[in-house]
């Protein structure tokens, strides 16, 4: 879907006046934002365009975890890697729930002493990163039906 096509559906199901009140911008402009840029030249560069050419010319991906987090939610990049056939269904599966073991002994470390402190908090929200994406990466295996890439990143992952 197209950026100018995500904000008309949203425009149609949401108050357009409200949200140029809201952002101290005119009707017409908020408008302009939900028209295709050829459609005789009135569209305008709008928000959702501009923060990809953001994420372009930066490559970092601090800027959609940002966006998520002021969403409430979190940003999970997807693999770069695009994989052919299955070989290591069990392996993958036992390492994902791995995975999952060492984040909770992270968390009981953490909490041994009836507190978290700052330093704790990070290593939890690091290893839930990590849990997350080793995770994603799975879910595409599955879609992909191949699990030797996920089989080597996992055995070449970073300790904390």
């Amino acid at each position: 879907m197209k950026s100018h096509e995500l904000l008309r559906e949203v425009f149609h199901e949401g108050n357009p006046k409200q949200i140029a009140d809201d952002m101290g911008l005119s009707l017409s402009m908020i408008y302009k934002w939900a028209e295709a840029p050829t459609e005789g030249g009135s569209g305008a560069t709008n928000p959702l365009d501009r923060i990809e050419a953001l994420l372009k010319s930066t490559q970092d991906p601090r800027l959609v975890q940002w966006v998520c987090e002021r969403a409430g939610g979190f940003f999970i990049q997807n693999p770069k890697e695009h994989w052919a056939h299955p070989y290591y269904l069990i392996p993958a599966t036992n390492q994902v729930v791995q995975e999952f073991a060492d984040l909770l002994s992270v968390v009981a470390g953490a909490a041994s002493d009836h507190h978290i402190d700052k330093e704790e908090a990070k290593r939890i929200r690091k290893r839930w990163e990590q849990l997350k994406s080793v995770t994603e990466g799975f879910v595409h295996c599955c879609e992909e039906g191949n699990f030797v890439p996920l089989e080597k990143k996992l055995s070449e992952k970073p300790q904390d």
